[in-house]
């Protein structure tokens, strides 16, 4: 028989006299073992929360600061529309603070969350009115100071928070004290075969106790790279493995937030090349648009770097607004970069949201320009080579390409594919979307 050296197995077949007592010892360490993990696991589980929702109340605030500081100066429209977007999803993490902060949190905050955003949306009615005076005595009477309390809630929120969770985890680490000097008692009778064991078990659990500790401080400070030297298939081991999957998951959403463009606030390359490896793998068929603007670069140089950032801006919204509309909710926009855009979506609805996206995108194109350029339909401009000649106006080229027509499609064949498609549509006059219908096979040339 073979024989794993458990405390069970040494004290029956060691010392049979004080079975009892090796046993009580036992049953009570995995109590307090298993006591401690449910409260690890919803210190884990809920309390961290809080953090990143804190993180992002704050940066939406400051978002909102800033635009309407910039809204008040330039008397911009795009910023407007910035700023709606950020009471989108600052009215998001509003519900969130609904949900997910205990009453003694939410009760100070609540109040003076809901009054902001009462006054808000009154200082946005104001700027869709164009009443701009009414709009900046607002902002200096009701939402800056507002916006100001907010910042001092938020941080005694953190700060309290914080101690809370201090607080949890010195009463872990007693407990696991006090658990290990009770065992040590019970176990004093066989302490001849069971002490090493006991303290073994014993240097385990204040070990991960206090790597928690510092891997929660770690991630309550931003940083999700914590590495817990916490081994073995316990529960603590367990717990090891779901805290580094949380890291990284946290570690992710950082990554995604700052791979966004921050000129449209669309999805960046990371984003649209994770969502493109996952319908990959999961084998459904899907649609790539690949969308670019024709003589871009002709018109920034003509009329600048800002109208040109306006234009970008203002097109990665159409592309939204139209996925929107004639898409669904598990198509991706991503702004890869440049005048360069993506949407992924369904082979059946590919057609439809481009063709909708080309009208759009010809009823829009003549507010970018003056009079003069829109009447004649053209403008003079110089090209890459130096050379002087006229330019028509801003057009749109969409490349579909389906995963249906590769054996094996991937990220390099889809972007080959596109790439080589777009290079077609620059040859055709206007706006135009091109669907390739070839069938792509293992060892063709993409």
């Amino acid at each position: 028989m073979k024989d794993y050296f458990t405390v069970t197995r040494k004290v029956a077949f060691g010392y049979l006299v004080i079975l009892f007592f090796s046993l009580a010892a036992i049953v009570y360490a995995l109590t307090n073992f298993h006591q401690h993990n449910r409260q690890t696991q919803s210190l884990v589980g809920s309390q961290f929360k809080v953090f990143p929702l804190l993180r992002d109340l704050r940066q939406n605030l400051l978002a909102q600061e800033k635009l309407e500081k910039q809204l008040l100066i330039l008397h911009e429209e795009e910023f407007l529309d910035l700023l709606g977007l950020r009471l989108v999803d600052f009215e998001q993490l509003v519900d969130k603070v609904d949900g997910g902060f205990p009453d003694s949190y939410r009760q100070p905050l609540s109040p003076v969350l809901q009054q902001y955003t009462q006054e808000i949306n009154s200082f946005m009615d104001a700027l869709s009115d164009d009443h701009w005076q009414q709009a900046d005595t607002l902002s200096s009477q009701m939402t800056s100071p507002l916006r100001s309390q907010l910042f001092d809630l938020l941080s005694e929120v953190r700060d309290s928070h914080q101690r809370a969770i201090d607080l949890s985890l010195r009463d872990l680490s007693r407990q696991s004290g006090e658990a290990y000097r009770f065992t040590l008692i019970i176990s004093l009778v066989g302490i001849l075969l069971s002490a090493p064991v006991a303290l073994t078990v014993i240097y385990s659990i204040q070990r991960s106790v206090r790597a928690l500790q510092k891997a929660t401080r770690e991630i309550a400070e931003g940083s999700f790279d914590s590495k817990l030297d916490i081994r073995g298939r316990d529960e603590f081991g367990l717990l090891a493995l779901d805290f580094a999957s949380m890291g990284r998951k946290l570690r992710e959403l950082e990554q995604l937030r700052l791979d966004a463009n921050p000129l449209t606030n669309l999805p960046g390359n990371l984003a649209i090349d994770r969502e493109l490896e996952r319908r990959i793998q999961q084998q459904k068929p899907f649609s790539h648009l690949y969308i670019d603007l024709d003589n871009f670069k002709a018109y920034s140089d003509r009329y600048g770097y800002q109208a040109g950032s306006d234009v970008l801006a203002k097109v990665g919204g159409l592309i939204q607004d139209v996925a929107r509309r004639e898409g669904t909710k598990e198509d991706l926009v991503g702004h890869i970069g440049g005048d360069d855009y993506v949407v992924l979506t369904s082979p059946e609805l590919a057609e439809k949201i481009s063709q909708t996206l080309v009208d759009a995108f010809d009823r829009m194109v003549p507010e970018f320009y003056s009079s003069e350029d829109r009447e004649k339909g053209s403008f003079t401009g110089t090209d890459r080579y130096g050379v002087e000649r006229e330019f028509p106006l801003l057009t749109i080229s969409i490349a579909i390409t389906n995963s249906e027509n590769f054996e094996q499609p991937s990220l390099l064949a889809i972007s080959r594919e596109s790439a080589s498609m777009k290079q077609h549509l620059k040859n055709i006059t206007g706006s135009n979307y091109l669907v390739d219908r070839r069938k792509q096979f293992v060892g063709e040339s993409q």
